[in-house]
């Protein structure tokens, strides 16, 4: 099986060299910048139809776009939205990508499956590392890689929490991953960086089970330490353990690809350029010392692969898992609907190496059912905790709950003022308290769009800002963007109103 795979993965493997993640803040440094072999463009930030102009001269001149998608979440309780995929699809299409990426996570839960809110994260949060989650996860995949032109890479993603309870390591559960679905990786250094300060798992016992074979490209950034946890921003330059854990997966194995990430706080384009150099220089060393048949003492004192060639994963293991979301204004493009059905039951037997009942060899995860219901209950309740104020669920650290919960309100802050920057300049310094306030009280359900939308709605009905300046154009603002009369006082009393008499009558 493990040769099948090995030879499968180099079929497949697209050569794609040093890169960086193209925004549209820092589109012309992107142009301008030497030696940039592809860029990585997040999905749900451009349309189809309409391609920035600087991908297409990015295009013309031969640099590989490779699209990144945000918001499927394939580790969710609830299959891939259709709609989605086929967006995902349809920018590949466009950009004459070869392959397309996403993330082991989870972004929305809740709704049908639980009976309760459906809650949106704004954030990729962790999946639990669960034979349950396994199947699932699977099962989602399958239904995305059915949908799409091209290979799919799944990213591992960075955690402020862990799941109790976990079943597996995070390389036996991203081996199962690729064992069953063949899906490729992208692995993301500076998240195992983030999981190793927050959570004590190794970066080297992560690459040593990694199937080196499935990589299909590594994404490098920077984050920084704060409330005792590291924190991944992609806003930081690369500090040296991340570079420290690249030059150890290099030491294993030649990555097709190397991507430098960076989403917020754009450094000139002569620091962009330096870090470009700075990863080059890692690989090239690295590759040079292999090269001579010398061995290097990784970044957790493990002796290194050396010899002829980079070393091919141990047979019996495999792998991979990290994440973000990008800012600047997001456009809008059309959607459809409804996902495909699922697979039928498999087989079980018992995996003599673990305490634990796992599908047989090859077979098809279970389709949903109880699994899918189990996962729904458990995620439902977490995002609830996150973003709703409801009580930690049974395990869970709660004062990691908290920091997590914090940085989500910090998100939605920032991308709000990104999406919606008319919003920080009407309301002034007033804008980051005001949305922290609103955020705190009213979970997310429909998209940073529709958040925008209903934080207005909220400092209207309650016939905030004061100045009637700020008021008018905030009311304009959502005319605009609307299309219908705005919320206000006078609003709130007649739904006050509606709603008693609606108690009275019940009564």
């Amino acid at each position: 099986m493990t040769e099948l795979r090995t030879e499968r993965a180099t079929e497949l493997r697209t050569d794609l060299g040093v890169g960086i993640g193209w925004r549209p803040e820092i589109a012309g440094a992107v142009e301008a910048l030497a030696g940039v072999d592809w860029v990585e463009v997040v999905a749900e930030n451009v349309c189809a139809g309409h391609l920035p102009d600087s991908l297409a001269r990015l295009r013309a001149r031969g640099v590989t776009v490779v699209p990144h998608g945000v918001s499927l979440g394939l580790g969710g309780a609830d299959r891939p939205d259709a709609g989605r995929l086929a967006d995902l699809a349809a920018t590949a299409t466009a950009l004459g990508a070869p392959l397309v990426s996403e993330h082991i996570a989870f972004v929305r839960a809740g709704g049908a499956l639980t009976a309760t809110p459906a809650l949106e994260a704004g954030h990729l949060l962790p999946v639990p590392r669960t034979w349950d989650a396994l199947d699932v996860l699977c099962e989602n995949v399958r239904i995305a890689q059915d949908s799409l032109p091209v290979p799919l890479a799944l990213e591992n993603i960075a955690a402020l929490i862990a799941w109790p309870g976990e079943e597996l390591t995070e390389g036996q559960f991203l081996a199962e991953l690729v064992e069953r679905t063949g899906v490729r990786l992208l692995i993301d250094v500076a998240n195992l960086h983030t999981n190793h300060v927050n959570r004590g798992e190794s970066p080297s016992k992560a690459l040593s089970e990694l199937p080196v074979e499935a990589i299909a490209y590594v994404h490098v950034a920077g984050g920084l330490a704060r409330d005792g946890v590291w924190h991944d921003t992609h806003a930081h330059p690369v500090p040296e353990p991340v570079l420290d854990i690249l030059s150890d997966l290099a030491s294993r194995v030649s990555p097709p690809g190397v991507l430098l990430e960076r989403d917020d706080n754009f450094p000139p384009a002569e620091e962009l350029a330096s870090e470009l150099a700075t990863i080059r220089g890692r690989l090239g060393s690295v590759a040079a010392r292999t090269a001579a048949g010398t061995g290097e003492q990784d970044v957790n004192g493990r002796h290194g692969a050396g010899g002829a060639g980079a070393r091919v994963a141990d047979p019996a293991l495999l792998i991979g898992a990290g994440a973000r979301v990008s800012g600047g204004p997001m456009p809008q493009c059309g959607r459809t609907t409804d996902a495909p059905g699922a697979p039928e039951l498999p087989e079980e037997s018992q995996d003599p190496g673990t305490h634990t009942t796992r599908p047989a060899a090859g077979a098809r995860p279970l389709p949903g059912g109880a699994a899918r219901e189990r996962v729904a209950v458990a995620q439902a309740a977490l995002l609830s905790a996150l973003v709703a104020g409801t009580p930690v669920p049974e395990g869970f650290d709660s004062r990691r709950l908290g920091v997590q919960s914090r940085a989500l309100v910090g998100k939605r802050t920032d991308v709000i003022a990104k999406i919606a920057p008319e919003l920080p300049e009407i309301l002034g310094d007033g804008y980051r308290p005001a949305f922290r306030a609103y955020a705190r009280t009213r979970p997310m359900s429909g998209g940073y769009r529709r958040d925008a939308l209903d934080f207005v709605a909220q400092l209207l009905v309650a016939g905030q800002p004061e100045d009637p300046d700020a008021r008018r154009r905030l009311t304009r603002w959502w005319q605009e963007r609307a299309g219908t009369r705005p919320p206000g006082p006078a609003g709130r009393l007649v739904r006050a109103a509606r709603a008693a008499r609606t108690a009275l009558v019940r009564r």
